[in-house]
């Protein structure tokens, strides 16, 4: 399998210079070949198959940069204009870069050319003589395939290394018996029902606790020279903030989705329109949240290590429905957090009667697992290990819980 390693790399000042002129060089190459085949296409011509070496012979400076690098430069364009052209709705138009945007370029391990020296904690590229200095905080095994070295608006630089790896962290787990329903809120970060109850992850608000100090280096930047040494010094420090924030976030995203991972066989969650979301009221939890990338994460180290994630039509009204008896409060807006049910007269808190929903559901579906009709597929060849099922809901509703019919999502 393929994994990525990423690394914080210290390159001195002539590596800074040529990752510089690389960057740039990448940058140039994309914007000529995306001029060349928007006029083609502008002029109802057959759009050209163009390579980096075309520039060459009048551009001397892309003789100095990493051959591979420009190729994969062609290899990213071709799938991006393939890609629009084929579906535009789904694919937007390939944009020209700007220096002010990321910052990166891939190269690949053709004839063994990117090293990784563990005992000195050295990296080694091509076009590079001299080793750069890496903090190798963790070792791989397997064959390196590509590097991608990108730099941060902080200034940072970091490397990312793809290895064909047969790595035993990744080695399925043992099967577990445990089910777990997880509601995602907006007053907690989730709500999490398993065999031993409900509980509530709060939000860290990583966003909203640095907020005062970003708004103030926000104001204090606003006041400089642009382009002047004390706005470029303020500059950094804002991106670092920024940063931070970004890297609070994804720790707190792993840990927490790893340890759910760890601990359950099915995880159910429902699937949330994150982009409609985040044109709401609700956009700046919802970014500072990062519930689609935690989603994500799930998903993936669900393939890892053979669990099953089941994703919950977003129609399905696991707020709503009471989870004692079944009823559905169908009048019920986002303001109402607690409600008491009609009929059984049992009281919920909105967020963890929806987890509750949800944990019925998996429990549903590892009953069905167990007697064999959950693993039946349409299309006969799904299994229901690691695989990511979509849920469609049933109506029926009787006192073992919901009846639900899967399909492959």
């Amino acid at each position: 399998m393929l994994k990525a390693y990423r690394y914080r790399i210290y390159p001195n000042k002539k590596q800074k210079e040529f990752f510089a002129k690389t960057f740039g060089s990448c940058r140039f190459v994309w914007n000529k070949m995306l001029e060349e085949k928007l006029k083609a296409l502008e002029n109802k011509e057959k759009i050209p198959r163009i390579t980096p070496a075309k520039y060459k012979e009048e551009y001397q400076f892309l003789k100095e940069i990493d051959s591979l690098a420009l190729a994969n430069v062609q290899l990213n364009l071709e799938k991006a204009f393939k890609n629009w052209l084929k579906n535009p709705k789904h694919f937007g138009k390939p944009k020209f870069k700007k220096k002010k945007d990321k910052q990166s370029y891939t190269t690949n391990n053709q004839g063994n050319t990117i090293k990784v020296d563990f005992q000195n904690n050295l990296l080694y590229l091509p076009k590079i003589k001299q080793g750069i200095k890496i903090k190798l905080h963790r070792k791989f095994e397997g064959k390196i395939k590509s590097a991608t070295i990108s730099k941060t608006t902080s200034g940072n630089y970091y490397v990312s290394i793809l290895v064909e790896t047969q790595n035993n962290d990744n080695k399925p787990k043992e099967p577990q018996n445990k089910v777990c329903g997880i509601d995602l809120g907006v007053k907690t970060f989730a709500t999490i029902t398993n065999d031993k109850g409900s509980y509530k992850v709060e939000h860290p608000k990583y966003l909203l606790k640095a907020e005062k100090r970003l708004k103030r280096l926000q104001k204090q930047l606003s006041r400089k020279q642009k382009g002047s040494k004390n706005w470029e010094k303020l500059r950094k420090l804002l991106a670092r903030q920024h940063e931070y924030v970004a890297n609070a976030r994804k720790d707190f995203l792993h840990k927490l989705s790893k340890a759910i991972i760890d601990e359950n066989q099915v995880v159910v969650v429902e699937d949330l329109s994150v982009k409609g979301l985040i044109k709401s009221f609700l956009s700046k939890h919802v970014s500072d949240s990062g519930w689609g990338m935690f989603l994500s994460y799930l998903e993936y180290k669900a393939r890892w290590y053979g669990r099953t994630i089941l994703t919950v039509d977003r129609f399905y009204p696991s707020s709503k429905r009471c989870s004692h008896c079944g009823y559905i409060y169908s009048d019920m807006d986002l303001s109402v957090r607690e409600w008491t049910c009609p009929i059984c007269k049992t009281y919920h808190d909105r967020d963890e009667n929806a987890s509750k929903n949800l944990y019925r559901y998996g429990l549903d579906y590892l009953r069905k697992s167990r007697e064999g009709t959950a693993r039946i597929q349409a299309c006969g060849e799904c299994s229901d290990s690691g695989m990511v099922i979509t849920p469609v809901y049933e109506s029926s509703f009787n006192e073992a819980g919901s009846s639900y019919l899967y399909k492959c999502g």
